[in-house]
């Protein structure tokens, strides 16, 4: 789940490439929620604040969920696989990891969250950061079954 939408061309190509090769694995499906409206007359936690409220409309009750923070946990890919193989063992219906806004994300949404997780702590843009996420989750399900795409 992401807050707003893809634009940047090269990114929406590199997610589809992605999206294509993981519908062999699992399902998996990016959705984008709308931006805030009038996002720019808003201070930057109200921002926030209409963001989560965005979020937690869209999530379920028993919905599993990770968010993508910068004070997240940090893995090694193979770390990475490992935790999603844990994950789909559990039993749980949805894991739902979500990429926030430019300012982070509402005190509430982080209440209602399982685990977080980091990509790295250098500063992404938030469009890239969805297509670095679903290479990596690609990478797990190759890892997962021991195919060549990875390498240590």
């Amino acid at each position: 789940m992401t807050v707003g939408r893809t634009t940047i061309d090269f990114v929406k190509s590199g997610i589809a490439e992605y999206l294509k090769r993981l519908k062999h694995y699992i399902p998996y499906s990016i959705l984008e929620l709308p931006d805030v409206k009038r996002a720019g007359h808003l201070s930057a936690n109200e921002q926030k604040e209409a963001e989560g409220e965005l979020i937690l409309g869209a999530l379920k009750p028993t919905d599993y969920v990770i968010l993508l923070d910068e004070h997240g946990r940090e893995y090694r890919s193979v770390e990475f696989a490992s935790a999603i193989e844990k994950i789909m063992a559990s039993g749980c219906k949805r894991c739902v990891f979500i990429v926030g806004g430019a300012y982070g994300f509402s005190r509430r949404v982080y209440d209602r969250t399982t685990n977080k997780i980091s990509l790295s702590k250098m500063t992404f843009n938030h469009e890239m950061v969805r297509l670095f996420f679903t290479e990596q989750v690609y990478r797990a399900m190759t890892i997962l079954r021991g195919e060549p795409y990875h390498h240590e």
